[in-house]
């Protein structure tokens, strides 16, 4: 998928003070401090991620793994070399602290779901300053260049010797870094090291990385966080946004005001029926953002740039899907018809909603001819649609409302009880 930058702030979650705390006593312990229990040897580089004569197989890994790893002290201990110590489990949205301790001209680093990494410097080498070292850890270091997160906001590594603490939250793709205590990523997005087309994995194991220095680490511990409190945290403050509705009744919306319904503070489409409810506000670029659950084979739409009538699909700037993409009833559709596509013309990257009858945070941003769509912290689509071809749209069908420089915001929908919540606009010009 061709992607556009969107060269505006990120809107999609709030920036966190730099002195909250994480309520450690809510963290389950993964390292027991007596022995490797939990833990196995992987080194992605040399596995499945490996490059063409680099490869090394994890069972071959695990006797090195033992070889160059030790509990010591209540820590866990590497020398320098083997592969990373790696969690058995897998995690998705978290809370994880973990102290470490290393030694002059290390290099190392913590991967999150699979992923470098969270970066560990030797911020005195003035070997490595050329490669960002002065600023200090806790980067986002393989984020691309010029990208939020690639750099520490503040350099507040200890001296040698001493144990550095990491606290890090990650919500979809969304980071943050506190280290000793101050904040050195602030709601930044991590960027897929091993694909850069493509967004952060929604689940991953960690990676403890060894790189040359010997280095130990110790009081690791996680926390998943569920969906509930992820979109809170990704919504944060609705400051410079405006609320659309309610949660009472359709006042200001209209459409086929019968076929919807207000169900427990959300609008619902009522079952069996359908059509295209819009707001009574013309838009031309905004943002906004909403909550939405789908129940199981649901089925609805954004409507986006909507001209008060005809089928939103077409003649709208377009209809972004919202669909329970796990249903049955649609394992064989068009890549353009899955949840967050633009469709018919531009498909979103799929396996980031949450489970089916769970709320989802989603936001969207529209600005000239681009889209793109921000679900539960996870950049899904991100879009000039102008750059399409449209002797490429699905079944050939023409989209006559894609220039459409304004128009209503709504939803589509198609005889399925998808309901939508917290509806905010912001208007950019």
């Amino acid at each position: 998928m061709k992607t556009t930058l969107l060269l505006l702030p990120l809107f999609a979650a709030a920036s966190l003070s730099a002195e909250e705390p994480f309520d450690t006593k809510k963290l389950s312990k993964i390292f027991n401090g007596k022995n490797l229990q939990g833990w196995h040897g992987n080194n992605p580089h040399t596995t499945d991620r490996a490059k063409e004569g680099n490869y090394k197989s994890l069972k071959a890994q695990q006797a090195e793994f033992l070889e160059h790893w030790k509990v010591e002290d209540g820590a866990l201990v590497n020398d320098g070399h083997g592969p990373y110590a790696t969690t058995n489990r897998e995690y998705g949205d978290i809370e994880f602290t973990v102290d470490y301790k290393t030694v002059p001209k290390a290099d190392s680093g913590i991967y999150l779901r699979g992923t470098p990494q969270v970066q560990i410097w030797d911020h005195t080498n003035e070997d490595a300053f050329k490669h960002g070292a002065d600023k200090g850890s806790g980067g986002l270091w393989n984020n691309n260049a010029g990208n939020p997160g690639k750099d520490p906001l503040a350099l507040a590594d200890k001296p040698f010797g001493e144990w550095n603490q990491f606290h890090i939250r990650q919500l979809g793709a969304r980071t943050w870094v506190w280290l000793n205590g101050k904040l050195v990523v602030d709601n930044a997005i991590m960027d897929h090291y091993w694909d850069r087309d493509v967004p952060l994995p929604a689940r991953g194991p960690i990676h403890l990385q060894t790189h040359g220095g010997e280095i130990s680490w110790k009081n690791i511990a996680v926390r998943e966080i569920d969906g509930a409190e992820a979109n809170k945290i990704l919504r944060g403050s609705d400051e410079g946004f405006t609320s659309i509705f309610n949660g009472k009744d359709l006042t200001g919306w209209a459409g086929p005001l019968e076929n919807y319904e207000v169900v427990d503070g959300a609008i619902a489409c009522k079952e069996g029926k359908g059509g295209t409810l819009y707001h009574e506000d013309v838009l031309s670029d905004f943002i906004v953002r909403l909550e939405f659950k789908v129940p199981e084979n649901g089925n609805n739409g954004l409507a986006i740039r909507y001209p008060g009538k005809g089928n939103a699909a077409y003649d709208a700037m377009c209809e972004l899907q919202v669909l329970d993409n796990t249903g049955s009833k649609y394992a064989t559709l068009d890549p353009r018809q899955y949840h967050g596509g633009a469709y018919g013309i531009a498909a979103a990257h799929v396996g980031y909603q949450r489970p089916v009858g769970e709320w989802n945070y989603q936001e969207v941003t529209v600005v000239g001819s681009t889209v793109k769509v921000e679900l539960n912290g996870t950049v899904i689509l991100d879009q000039d649609l102008s750059e399409i071809d449209p002797a490429t749209f699905m079944a050939g069908k023409e989209h006559p409302g894609l220039g459409l420089t304004e128009g209503h915001f709504g939803f589509a929908g198609h005889n399925d009880p998808v309901q939508f919540r917290n509806i905010a606009i912001k208007k950019l010009k």
